[in-house]
């Protein structure tokens, strides 16, 4: 029979506690590689709306895939007149856009 010493148990639930931190990190760095901070921010209105803003609209939705579908095909009139520019996979991998789309509406 195995048995966990506290040092391993210890070390297991740091590494399980910092999966998220690590999945956010890699999310705002690929919104920034994307150029998503050009024109949307964490709280406040830029060119496009804040993540929290974005948050709130969609709140206890499902909406991943059609956020997903909407940064790729861009479109207007979601936030007001300014349209938003496509974003193709050339500009942001799926997983960086899924884990991007998952990061804001968590805010």
């Amino acid at each position: 029979m195995r048995t966990f010493t506290p040092s391993l148990l210890a070390a297991g639930l740091a590494l399980s506690l910092t999966a998220p931190a690590w999945a956010e990190a890699n999310a705002q760095e690929a919104m920034n590689k994307a150029g998503c901070l050009a024109c949307h921010s964490a709280d406040k209105k830029i060119v496009g709306p804040s993540f929290k803003d974005i948050a709130a609209k969609y709140k206890g939705q499902d909406v991943v895939a059609t956020l997903m579908q909407k940064v790729r095909t861009g479109g207007k009139g979601n936030f007001g007149p300014v349209p938003m520019a496509p974003n193709g996979p050339e500009k942001i991998s799926d997983p960086d856009l899924r884990a991007a789309v998952e990061f804001i509406l968590k805010r």
